[in-house]
């Protein structure tokens, strides 16, 4: 008897932002700009995400206010109202397979309390963690943990290798069969099976283990997003999901090579990294509709705010002298920020010949993520067409406003992708390690042994 392959199936994340990602998402008349404060609201919409059946909700975060002008911040609706791990612990109770992600910087919180938090998390959601690994590139961010200035770029990446080396062996402080529970001895675990940290690196000194069992998946799913080269270098050594943005098949083939590449330098192999990224769907059943909803959020675009995202990504370099009709400029400083989202602004403008007002509008919807605007058929055959030719193995939804773009999407897009066989109907696995295809760590220890026996 012959067993037909199964089709290679993409990934989905739902990243939840605010109340859409659009730059003027609030402002729709259809939203309810206090919908990502209100509990209940949230719940919902990862129960909407799991009956579509996406791999995992996603939440970004920075941890801090922006201290810019208040006529700029003012007009910008507030997308991180809540801490991200919290609010994934509320919303494990009332899912049962979605993965949870959850944005959390290796700057600002000690390995140990994140160690504790995720292993806390995937436990209580039966294994369905996933730890966005970010570095944190905003001055406000420093300012509000008592720091003058941000840290350089290559020292916040220095310093997360080192983080995702104790966090590791935090959570492999337990063997998974440790805790024996033997009344009749008196024996609580066996400690044989208890591995104590004992780190001291260039930042860090740690001393000690978890209190919880080993996690039901071992470690939480790692997702990194930096696209730079130090980024790259993280991802390579750490990640099993990068979330990059960008912007034409060719650069992200480019990429997806680029990354997948680096990984037998790490002793893995490009299934072990699966690359998702961004998307900002304007979906309409007519190629008419879906072109009404986009002009109708870019009519809502404030030119003050617009102007103010550009100059935040680019690393709060002042634009104010520049002429917003003329063409971007390709000579601005390169800043400690958003280092490959600096390069993707700038390579986009050059490539298209964009002025400062054009280049703000592009980048309004998704934040210098792919926008797409069209019926489910062409949307489709895009992601298809990346999925299929060695750019993407997945996409992170970025819903232009929330909850309609995300039941856009859910309602016409994922069935068009299921026709083809290129989506799941259904979870085959219950946790976010089954869901992207991604095998369980084995612990060290017991891997030692193994190749001792062998």
């Amino acid at each position: 008897m012959t067993h037909q392959k199964q089709q290679r199936q993409l990934h989905l994340g739902a990243f939840f932002f605010g109340v859409g990602h659009h730059l003027a998402a609030w402002r729709h008349p259809d939203v309810d700009p206090t919908a990502s404060t209100t509990l209940r609201t949230l719940q919902d919409w990862a129960r909407q995400a799991e009956a579509a059946k996406f791999d995992a909700v996603f939440f970004a975060d920075n941890v801090g206010m922006s201290d810019g002008p208040a006529d700029v911040i003012t007009r910008n609706a507030l997308p991180y109202p809540f801490d991200p791990l919290l609010l994934q612990t509320a919303l494990a109770g009332v899912t049962e397979r979605i993965g949870l992600v959850s944005t959390v910087s290796t700057t600002y919180l000690p390995p140990y309390h994140l160690a504790r938090k995720f292993a806390t998390l995937d436990h209580l959601s039966d294994g369905r963690s996933g730890w966005n690994l970010v570095t944190s590139g905003s001055e406000f961010e420093a300012k509000a943990f008592g720091l003058p200035h941000q840290l350089e770029h290559a020292e916040r990446y220095k310093i997360a290798h080192e983080y995702v080396k104790i966090t590791k062996g935090l959570w492999d402080s337990w063997e998974d069969d440790a805790f024996i529970y033997d009344k009749t001895n008196n024996r609580f675990f066996d400690t044989d099976k208890l591995h104590r940290v004992a780190h001291q690196g260039l930042k860090f000194k740690v001393q000690g283990s978890l209190q919880a069992p080993r996690a039901p998946q071992g470690y939480p799913v790692l997702v990194q997003a930096g696209s730079s080269n130090d980024g790259q270098d993280l991802a390579a050594a750490t990640a099993e999901v990068v979330f990059t943005a960008q912007q034409t098949v060719e650069d992200a083939r480019a990429f997806y090579t680029s990354l997948k590449s680096r990984l037998p330098a790490y002793g893995r192999t490009a299934d072990d990294l699966k690359i998702m990224p961004g998307i900002s769907p304007f979906v309409g059943r007519s190629q008419q509709e879906a072109q009404e909803k986009f002009e109708q959020l870019q009519s809502l675009i404030d030119p003050v705010l617009g102007l103010g995202l550009l100059s935040a990504f680019l690393g709060n370099v002042d634009l104010s002298g520049y002429n917003i009709n003329d063409p971007f400029p390709q000579d601005l400083p390169v800043t400690q920020g958003w280092k490959s989202r600096q390069e993707l602004f700038a390579k986009l403008a050059a490539r298209e010949n964009l002025s400062i007002r054009q280049l703000y509008e592009r980048v309004a919807s998704a934040r210098g993520h792919w926008t797409l605007v069209g019926t489910p058929e062409h949307i489709a055959d895009q992601l298809e067409h990346w999925f299929k030719t060695g750019a993407a193995d997945g996409f992170n939804v970025l819903a232009p406003t929330l909850p309609h773009g995300l039941k856009d999407f859910a309602d016409l897009v994922i069935p068009e992708l299921q026709r083809r066989g290129l989506f799941r109907t259904e979870y085959t696995g219950r946790t976010l390690r089954d869901h992207l295809g991604l095998s369980r760590p084995v612990h060290p220890s017991v891997r030692a042994r193994q190749a001792v026996a062998a």
